[in-house]
């Protein structure tokens, strides 16, 4: 009787299953496979033309992998379901990233790797620190690749260098007038960027540049000069210095006059803000930790240096050179005064301040920074270091003030802000002038830092650095994973503008981290 009660739940699936025999099916109808179409767009034959965002730079080097998650070879993929042909890039002999020059690895001697190894993360007693990683890269750049190569990504390349003849000469190369990574896969001695872009008659294009022309200012701390000039030839400029918004137009216009001569398509994208990125949003104005004892010993130090920034306007205030409450509003700021807490901020040379030296030496353009400052990345690892390893005192940031490329102050930051409303607003132009799809870039990376990019699995990429999953180790460049969300907003204004149905790419299958 118990074995016939414990068959009783098995009869009645039985006798349920025996039933639905009678019922009619319900089949679930496969779907039909989804057809990418390019719409009024011809994916063919596709360049990309731009610097290093375009070629897939990360964690400070261009090597195998980063290049291969560049997002033009994103949107590679992606024409490749309508249309597209083979996308070739000028790939770097490995993951490292480290290259040779002649075989040599300073050739500039300078005392630096003219061009380094790849970042990764090394655990140290102080935490995670991004560390070059070990060994020597196999890339020589004297052996020239054979292309054409449809990525015409060249990292370090201003607007108007793209169009520069000589760019990829090795001869120009120990003057400083070349690009080594253009040198590798340059058609000739006399060849330029654009002129090895347009010679492929591309039948789609992407090009995004520009970002340099101010963001080599910006990470150097503002040791550039802001050319407002617009006579003044790019050929004068200082590698750090902004370019003219209108040099900058010139040279985007002569791309795209290059690049549609032959009827092609393509699109174009904006420049982001630097204050969006890791680079100036991770090291805080205030890491300086002090005892009691150490404040103090700090304020008597610095106690010469107040009273005579309040006795030097004084002076200026009687000479009418000044009114007080400007003076006030400087004596404010410069004054300088720790206290014991973790939360102290760094001393800095400001080369804004009135300059003091002529009423007295000593009262150097010196005063602490404020929240109002952006700290670069790199400053993190000089904070805190001996300017002289025998003196103890002579700490970096604190006894000895930080020179001007560690922090970009509030008039910096307003001349890099107003090159990018300028650069901004010339590249919206230029699109709507040759009818191009165009990329907000500007307000993604903005999102990015706001808000972050919520994904399939319940993640959200951010621009935290690190952890975010959308910036590489060097704080400028995306990881692979954040180069995937830049693709789709390509793939997103292509599908707008020319009517394609292009699917994009899951971000989730691109690392945020290299792990090594």
């Amino acid at each position: 009787m118990k074995k016939f009660y414990a068959l009783l739940p098995f009869l009645g699936l039985f006798l349920i299953a025996c039933s639905d025999d009678d019922a009619p099916l319900t089949m679930t109808p496969t779907p039909d496979p989804v057809v990418y179409t390019s719409g009024s767009a011809d994916f063919t034959k596709y360049v990309s033309v731009g610097n290093s965002l375009t070629a897939g730079f990360s964690d400070n080097a261009l090597f195998t992998a980063g290049q291969e998650a560049s997002f033009p070879n994103m949107l590679a993929s992606n024409f490749a379901l309508a249309g597209g042909g083979a996308f070739e890039i000028p790939l770097m002999a490995d993951n490292l990233g480290g290259a040779t020059i002649n075989g040599q690895t300073d050739a500039n001697m300078d005392g630096s790797p003219d061009i380094g190894n790849r970042l990764i993360l090394q655990f140290t007693a102080d935490g995670p620190a991004p560390t070059p990683k070990e060994g020597t890269g196999t890339t020589e750049i004297t052996t020239k690749l054979s292309g054409p190569f449809n990525n015409m990504g060249i990292p370090g390349a201003k607007s108007y260098e793209l169009l520069a003849p000589g760019y990829g000469s090795l001869a120009g190369l120990a003057v400083g007038a070349a690009n080594p990574y253009f040198v590798r896969f340059s058609s000739a001695e006399d060849a330029s960027v654009i002129g090895d872009a347009a010679a492929q008659a591309p039948s789609f294009f992407s090009l995004w540049a520009g970002s340099n022309d101010i963001l080599l200012y910006a990470t150097s701390g503002g040791s550039g000069t802001n050319q407002l000039d617009p006579t003044v030839s790019p050929a004068l400029y200082a590698r750090n210095d902004i370019t003219n918004p209108l040099v900058l137009t010139g040279a985007l216009d002569g791309m795209l006059q290059a690049l549609t001569a032959g009827g092609a398509n393509g699109v174009i994208a904006n420049i982001p803000s630097v204050t969006d990125i890791p680079f100036f949003t991770t090291v805080p104005h205030n890491p300086v930790p002090l005892d009691e004892a150490t404040a103090a010993l700090l304020n008597g130090a610095y106690a010469a240096y107040n009273g005579g920034i309040v006795g030097a306007f004084a002076f200026l205030v009687g000479q009418s050179a000044i009114s007080q409450e400007n003076a006030d509003l400087e004596i404010a700021k410069r004054t300088i005064s720790f206290a014991a807490g973790d939360t102290n901020a760094v001393v800095l040379i400001d080369e804004d301040l009135t300059d003091l030296t002529g009423i007295n030496a000593a009262l150097i353009n010196m005063r602490q920074a404020t929240a109002d400052d952006l700290m670069v990345l790199t400053s993190r690892s000089f904070i805190g270091t001996l300017a002289n390893p025998a003196d103890p005192t002579s700490i970096n940031g604190v006894a000895i003030p930080l020179e001007d490329k560690w922090v970009l102050t509030p008039e910096e930051q307003t001349a890099v802000a107003d090159a990018l409303t300028a650069y901004n607003a010339t590249i919206l132009a230029l699109a709507t002038q040759y009818d191009l799809a165009f990329v907000d870039a500007n307000a993604l990376l903005a999102e990015l830092k706001a808000n972050g990019f919520p994904q399939a699995d319940g993640s959200v990429v951010t621009s935290t650095f690190g952890t975010g999953g959308g910036f590489s180790l060097d704080g400028v460049h995306p990881a692979p994973r954040g180069y995937a969300i830049l693709a789709n907003a390509f793939v997103a204004a292509i599908n707008e503008k020319y009517g394609s149905n292009l699917p994009g790419v899951n971000p989730l299958d691109y690392t945020g981290l290299y792990i090594d």
